[in-house]
């Protein structure tokens, strides 16, 4: 721990914290000082949280921007990178060599995407880069790579696995047939609750594991033991829970996660608050690991609060998701308004009845009598074109004969071999 804060002391952010103090005597009074922000890492954007000489970066990277403000960047070195590729080693995904990996998260700024895909290779896997973020890249056509390349393991945010499941429907086929081969799903970027991972594993026939992280702290902060049980990776960052409310930390319970990492050299983070919503227990687990559990609720942030408490999305989502899989329920959203919750389900028109009354019990069991269910046509929330759609725009083509498009100027083509399905 004391590496750490010397660590963190060489940058320009921390030098400013910790003043003149020795870092030792700032390690005892650790809890005494104050968290660290996004605030605080826009503020020192672009070099202030830097502590490594700049030859020494490798890579930089920044948030998804999915927190309120300018996304959040990153820094690491090459031992960063080894040192992180070894956490998601440890996950449940276990590639090997014979594995055919489809990356499905985004390639840009964010890490995992690198991440999973340099797992892979290290592993000698065969990886398919089907970007999420590409224009190029449909839903029809990932579910082509999917059955014709015979992928077996496939990281994603858990909302694609519903966006394939859908885009098979509507072509007539089921899940499965795509993807004989998948046996493991890695999700990330998202909450994952219970009820969407059992959907998930019927649709597709598949294990799913949950890998966690954000990238200020260096992406991976969590994995998934043999026993399904999503444990912190204690060993390597120390965690703290926030409580809200008060300001005040403890090692464990429901709060925002707090962490100092333990090992990173380009950018340490000494008590950063994630922002992330979760509840930390020491509690021992059948695998044997000495770590603690932790299950991710959401972004405080973007919790909404009704009849008195704070409610995060992936709680919904438990309820919408135990609906039995024979209504067909895929995709929903939920508004607060004036203390009630408002949740809309897709539903087929034989079914709209049975979603609305299902759902209606479940959300009162749940939360009370201040929800209120409605099964909605299918293609209100996730458009049916934009699913069984065979290209997007992908490259310009400047020079064409007349037949090939009506539109003057600038035409985009589809990609060849866009269909895949």
């Amino acid at each position: 721990m004391p590496g750490a804060v010397r660590r963190a002391r060489e940058s320009d952010f921390y030098r400013r914290r910790f003043g003149g103090e020795d870092p030792k005597a700032a390690l005892d009074a650790l809890c005494g000082l104050g968290v660290t922000t996004k605030a605080d890492l826009r503020a020192s954007h672009p070099f202030g949280m830097l502590a490594v000489p700049r030859r020494e970066v490798v890579a930089y990277h920044q948030s998804s921007g999915t927190s309120v403000g300018r996304a959040t960047g990153s820094f690491h070195t090459e031992a960063d990178w080894d040192e992180m590729l070894d956490r998601f080693g440890r996950g449940g995904a276990a590639l090997t060599a014979e594995d055919t990996v489809l990356v499905r998260v985004p390639y840009a700024m964010v890490t995992i995407a690198h991440q999973v895909h340099a797992a892979a290779r290290a592993a000698g896997a065969m990886v398919v880069p089907a970007d999420a973020r590409s224009t190029a890249m449909t839903v029809r056509r990932v579910l082509g790579l999917l059955r014709d390349l015979e992928v077996t393991v496939a990281a994603a945010l858990p909302t694609e696995p519903l966006l394939w499941a859908a885009c098979a429907r509507l072509l007539g086929e089921s899940p499965r047939s795509y993807a004989p081969a998948l046996r493991t799903l890695v999700a990330t970027g998202e909450p994952l609750s219970s009820a969407r991972r059992r959907r998930i594993e019927e649709l597709w026939g598949c294990s799913v594991t949950l890998s966690y992280g954000n990238s200020e702290c260096g992406s991976n902060l969590a994995g998934e033991c043999p026993e399904g049980t999503l444990h912190l990776w204690a060993d390597r960052y120390l965690p703290e829970v926030l409580d809200p409310e008060t300001g005040l930390t403890a090692w464990e319970g429901r709060g925002r996660l707090v962490l100092t990492t333990l090992f990173r050299q380009a950018m340490p983070l000494i008590r950063y608050d994630t922002g992330d919503t979760v509840d930390l227990r020491y509690t021992a687990c059948p695998c044997g690991w000495a770590l603690p559990s932790v299950r991710v609720l959401g972004r405080w942030e973007q919790g909404v609060e009704i009849a008195g408490r704070r409610v995060f999305a992936s709680e919904v989502e438990d309820v919408v998701f135990a609906l039995p899989g024979e209504l067909g329920v895929l995709f929903w959203r939920a508004v607060a308004d004036r203390g009630r919750l408002r949740v809309e389900a897709e539903a087929d028109a034989r079914a709209a009845a049975d979603v609305a009354a299902e759902l209606g019990r479940g959300l009162e069991r749940a939360f009370g009598p201040v929800a209120d269910a409605v099964a909605v046509p299918a293609g209100t929330l996730v458009p049916l074109d934009e699913l069984s759609r065979t290209s997007h725009i992908a490259k310009p083509r400047y020079l064409s004969a007349a037949a090939d498009t009506e539109d003057s100027g600038l035409a985009y083509p589809a990609p060849a071999g866009a269909g895949g399905g």
